[in-house]
């Protein structure tokens, strides 16, 4: 039902004149969360302080409460929702439960009596987003941020307590998701203090002396408490209007001006700044990475693990002392547009932070985020009694990212993730690969329109995805140039983690029969968002309203039917490793429906389904003997055991045993494989668990693990590398079934040797 015209509505009507850009991006791939720090009590000579805190306002501003009227007008209304949901006292309740989740929902602060206070809320939110007055969401966030002071002021005092005995039976309930509210402050003590425990006794098992765990325990829960400290008003605002969008359907979303900002530069995969990403670690930010090409990466005078400590503007701008300041906002200070100067005072990762800061001046520029571009490699698969030796190609792309504005403007360099992989294609072609495997293992997806024009690289014009909009319409994309990027066997590795954009590339190879979908079922996220620019009437000179990323459409694939809640499924299926129950669009509870729509006509590449058993058969008598895929899959039972317990022991006997189970069982696989002649795991010396959290770690140690991790052994690539090998084989051996899997002469033959 269509909502009443309303001044929203026509604003919302007026703004979506401007075409934007089509999204098919999974919730996964978007982090909701803010860094938040604090400022501190000092001052240092010769800066200047321009971030003061301020009280968190009770109210929303005006802007905030033009845009909550803005979003209630936009996902109201059918004319732009694909599905609308009326705004009244049902939905109300909807909010009030995911605003609570939101804020709380590992049940950790709030007490049933705190539920029972705001229930008085709970039909009344619908009115106040049409109204605008926010009162309520901030009045329950208030609370919030009283009961997270108390938890605080209670677990550090319990750092002070002989509480640290770890012989008994006691256990740590960790999952508390469909636990009922604490009775009272009482129950909560309880649990926290088992929380405490377990962390003690995680930093004790890692070998830490009682002082030093007393001292880190101490500083993160006083971490904890200053970041919800310096929470805004506009990060309370985002939540609570996410609360609404997402109780709409599970991708539809409110962005502030910042966080349009950083998402933006996520799709983009480009910025402009010096090339560095920041981390928070306690009051300071420091260098993580420096981006290659970029300004910091060229001067060559910084490195991981420097502080940044004050920022100054151009020649000759004041420099501000950032220390405490939130990451968000250190990151707006040294981000500028190209040509501009920034200056940063650096105090270098070996010297203490009160030593004297030294002063850079970089030039800003553009810069690509190449760490998240698509990359190759080739994988060498021995002969067997079945063919010869192969070479496979594989392309790992994580994103379907498109710089938009830059392909707008029409600039020679956007960028753009088919332009890459097609680059890449051909680098492959040159190196004379085999076959190619196009790793979307946790590709949350990206733009609608790189899935479709990726798709297109692999086959010769035709349809690749089928979108129905809110009305019922449905209209057919697809791709339109001649000619075919890579001819030759084709297969897609995906996991539980790749989703919609992921999906739409998957299940059009699949349905054309053009190559092997390999590995997990996918998430089964089957729709199309859109991002609405909130600001674009009236034309603001600056960002004051944000934007909606709005479900608008669903998508189909050729053959009809929906990747919706049922997603994509492998041709050649690996273990699950985590169960649709735990992960993916079947676990949110107002996910549409799985359904299916007329297919279109399309090219038959292929039909694998004579050739499935004979590869399934391979793939079973390989991986008996593959020892990196058995203790892979070795690994996923026992983690899926242990998440089904939802608890810890807080016995020190038992977890110590376990750890050394762990220890024994990494130093005992590395020995094998330098047996074996395999791959050695560049991380099997690591610890367990260091107890610790990632602010609380060594920064340039821990930038070099997680480079480290991308290098560790892989058996499931090696394996899909494998049976798209055993494909290749099979096809050439047999002639006469070549003929039937691939009728088309035109792949056949590029498929032969």
């Amino acid at each position: 039902m269509k909502a009443k015209t309303t001044p929203a509505t026509v604003l919302v009507a007026l703004l979506l004149t401007t075409p934007v850009a089509l999204l098919a991006q999974s919730d996964s791939s978007t982090d909701k969360k803010t860094s938040q720090v604090q400022l501190p009590e000092h001052e240092k000579p010769n800066l200047i302080r321009s971030m003061e805190p301020s009280p968190l306002p009770r109210a929303a501003t005006a802007d905030q409460t033009t845009a909550a009227k803005l979003v209630y007008g936009l996902l109201s209304d059918s004319r732009y929702a694909y599905r609308p949901v009326t705004l009244d006292d049902t939905l109300s309740a909807d909010i009030y439960k995911r605003y609570l989740e939101s804020l709380d929902g590992g049940k950790q602060f709030f007490t049933a009596q705190d539920i029972a206070k705001f229930d008085a809320y709970k039909l009344k939110l619908d009115d106040a987003i049409k109204s605008g007055d926010l009162a309520p969401a901030y009045a329950i966030f208030s609370t919030y941020k009283q009961r997270v002071d108390q938890r605080v002021t209670f677990a550090r005092n319990l750092l002070k307590q002989d509480i640290f005995d770890f012989s008994g039976t006691d256990r740590y309930e960790y999952d508390r998701e469909d636990a009922p509210w604490a009775t009272d402050a009482a129950a909560l003590d309880a649990l926290w203090k088992a929380s405490v425990r377990n962390d003690w006794l995680r930093l004790k098992l890692a070998g830490k002396k009682p002082e030093d765990i007393r001292k880190t325990l101490d500083k993160r829960y006083a971490n904890m408490g200053k970041s919800i400290a310096e929470l805004k008003g506009e990060d309370v605002f985002q939540t609570f209007l996410n609360s609404y969008a997402n109780s709409v359907d599970p991708h539809t979303d409110y962005f502030t001006p910042k966080t349009a900002d950083n998402f933006n530069v996520s799709m983009s995969l480009s910025l402009e700044g010096i090339g560095a990403v920041l981390q928070k670690q306690d009051d300071v930010v420091a260098i993580r990475e420096i981006v290659p090409g970029g300004p910091a990466g060229k001067s060559g005078k910084l490195k991981p693990g420097d502080r940044v400590v004050a920022v100054g503007q151009g020649e000759s701008g004041a420099m501000e002392d950032v220390i405490g300041w939130r990451i968000d906002d250190v990151v707006a200070k040294i981000r500028g547009a190209k040509g501009t100067k920034v200056r940063l005072d650096v105090i270098p990762a070996e010297a203490g932070l009160d030593s004297q800061p030294q002063r850079l001046v970089l030039v800003r520029d553009k810069v690509r985020l190449e760490d998240q571009a698509a990359k190759s490699k080739v994988i060498t698969i021995p002969a067997t009694e079945g063919g010869p030796q192969k070479r496979i190609g594989v392309i790992e792309l994580p994103g379907f990212y498109q710089d938009f504005e830059g392909r707008r403007k029409n600039s020679s360099d956007y960028a753009s993730a088919t332009r890459d992989v097609a680059k890449l294609l051909e680098k492959l072609r040159g190196e004379k690969v085999d076959g190619v495997v196009l790793d979307l293992r946790n590709n949350g997806g990206g733009s609608l329109n790189e899935a479709i024009e990726l798709t297109g690289l692999f086959i010769d014009r035709g349809p690749v995805v089928q979108v129905r909009e809110s009305g019922g319409r449905v209209s057919v994309e697809g791709d339109s140039d001649t000619g075919i990027a890579w001819e030759g066997p084709l297969a897609v590795l995906i996991n539980r983690g790749s989703a919609s954009a992921s999906e739409i590339f998957a299940g059009a190879i699949q349905d054309y029969g053009r190559g092997l979908v390999i590995g997990e079922t996918s998430f089964g996220k089957g729709t199309v968002q859109n991002l609405v620019d909130l600001d674009r009437w009236p034309a603001n000179e600056e960002a004051r309203f944000g934007q909606v990323k709005l479900t608008i459409a669903q998508f189909f694939r050729v053959s009809g039917g929906s990747t919706q809640n049922k997603g994509v499924v492998p041709d050649v299926a690996f273990p699950v490793s985590v169960d649709a129950s735990e992960y993916g669009e079947s676990t949110y509870d107002n996910a549409l429906p799985w359904t299916r729509i007329s297919a279109v006509p399309h090219t038959a590449y292929g039909n694998f389904a004579p050739l499935l058993p004979k590869l399934e058969a391979l793939h079973t008598a390989r991986i008996a003997n593959d020892k990196e895929f058995q203790w892979w899959s070795q690994d996923v039972a026992e983690f899926r055991e242990e998440r089904a317990k939802k608890w810890v022991s807080l016995n020190e006997a038992d977890r110590r045993a376990e750890r050394d189970r762990e220890d024994a069982k990494r130093k005992t696989r590395q020995e094998q494989r330098k047996a074996l002649g395999l791959d050695l795991d560049p991380l099997a010396d690591d610890s367990f668990d260091d107890g610790l959290s990632a602010n609380e770690r060594d920064i340039a140690k821990d930038a070099e693990r997680e480079k480290l991790a991308d290098k560790r052994p892989d058996p499931l690539l090696r394996e899909s590398a494998a049976i798209l090998a055993d494909a290749v084989r099979l096809l050439n051996a047999d002639r006469q079934l070549s003929a039937q899997v691939l009728p088309t002469a035109t792949i056949a033959g590029h498929w032969a040797d």
